[in-house]
């Protein structure tokens, strides 16, 4: 099992939902968040980052919730706040294999898969294999148990876009062969097999495409870029960029992402949803402003840019925005101000 962050995290995890405003407002200001209350959510992936925070809005949302981490990219740290709820289970426990849960399960949410280019390249065939077999295990629990199977998918499905931002019709620009592949074509095979289910078995599904997402919970060693930058920021040498940094990206704080998520959980819509805050930065201006967050300005250190390395990213939520009534609330900015004593817990500045 991997091993526990030091116990000031914890106390921090349990800090970040004293108070949480987006959370307040999605659980009581759309009306939909009590109808979690009751149920049961079995959440595959649900130690990893954006996965914990799932675990802990349905949780406080009246949910009983199961979470199923084999802990390879996951912390139990990143559910520690959760452990001494009655509602709530951690088993450490591989998603490609039979997937048995006792009981009624009204949701079955796939978060499970390495999520950053350094974990997916360090692990490719186990990406892979999370992603269909993973992806099957956790669509046959939810058809046994007839419950609302939610697939989280990624905007890497579009690979390097030649359209910007991406709508959901756009079908991407995908190298299936080259080192992003086993990361794109699973979560790609993943979106086929849900959809699969949902025509030939009737499954209620969901999918949603996770552009960037941000926030407490993230590794400081994952090798994403607000990760990477708040670290060298913090440790005050320079910050790694690939390429000249003209890259584009466009990032959403987690609270936004979660409650986009869960509107999506209770929607009717079976169709791939992007979320995702289309604010677009360049890699160099993402940089330059977790400096001046930091208050730290060492400079940047330019290194190659790797192969198939997207050159912009940028979300369309149209339908996001019509069909749930949500849309991005936090900055940039502010969201990396949220985000800053994470960091300097986890890594003792």
């Amino acid at each position: 099992m991997t091993q526990l962050l030091s116990e000031d995290a914890d106390v921090l995890s349990k800090q970040l939902w004293e108070g949480n405003e987006l959370f307040d407002r999605g659980r009581n200001g759309f009306g939909g968040f009590q109808e979690f209350d009751g149920k049961h959510a079995v959440v595959l992936g649900g130690a990893g980052f954006l996965g914990s925070h799932i675990c802990t809005w349905l949780l406080y949302s009246g949910a009983q919730v199961t979470c199923l981490d084999n802990l390879i990219t996951g912390n139990a740290s990143n559910v520690s706040h959760l452990m001494g709820n009655k509602k709530f289970r951690l088993i450490d426990y591989d998603v490609t294999d039979f997937i048995y849960v006792p009981g009624r399960v009204d949701y079955v949410l796939n978060f499970a898969s390495p999520a950053s280019p350094v974990d997916y390249l360090k692990w490719p065939i186990h990406t892979l294999k999370v992603g269909a077999f993973g992806t099957h295990k956790g669509l046959g629990l939810a058809r046994e148990k007839e419950a609302v199977f939610f697939l989280a998918s990624t905007s890497e499905v579009y690979g390097d876009p030649q359209v910007n931002p991406q709508p959901e019709t756009y079908w991407g620009n995908v190298n299936p062969i080259g080192p992003r592949g086993v990361y794109d074509e699973a979560k790609r095979f993943a979106e086929a097999m849900t959809l699969a289910y949902n025509r030939e078995h009737g499954l209620d599904t969901r999918i949603v495409r996770i552009f960037n997402t941000f926030g407490p919970h993230m590794r400081p060693h994952d090798g994403r870029a607000v990760p990477a930058f708040f670290k060298a920021a913090l440790e005050n040498r320079p910050l790694p960029v690939f390429g000249d940094g003209s890259q584009t990206r466009s990032l959403c704080y987690v609270d936004d992402e979660v409650e986009g998520i869960l509107r999506l959980l209770l929607s009717d819509e079976v169709e791939p949803v992007n979320l995702g805050n289309p604010e677009e930065v360049t890699i160099l201006e993402l940089a330059e402003t977790i400096q001046e967050v930091v208050g730290n300005h060492p400079g940047i250190d330019f290194q190659p840019l790797p192969k198939d390395d997207p050159t912009v990213r940028r979300p369309d939520t149209t339908k996001a925005e019509q069909i749930l009534g949500w849309k991005a609330q936090i900055s940039l900015r502010e969201g990396l101000e949220r985000t800053l004593p994470w960091f300097k817990e986890v890594l003792d500045y």
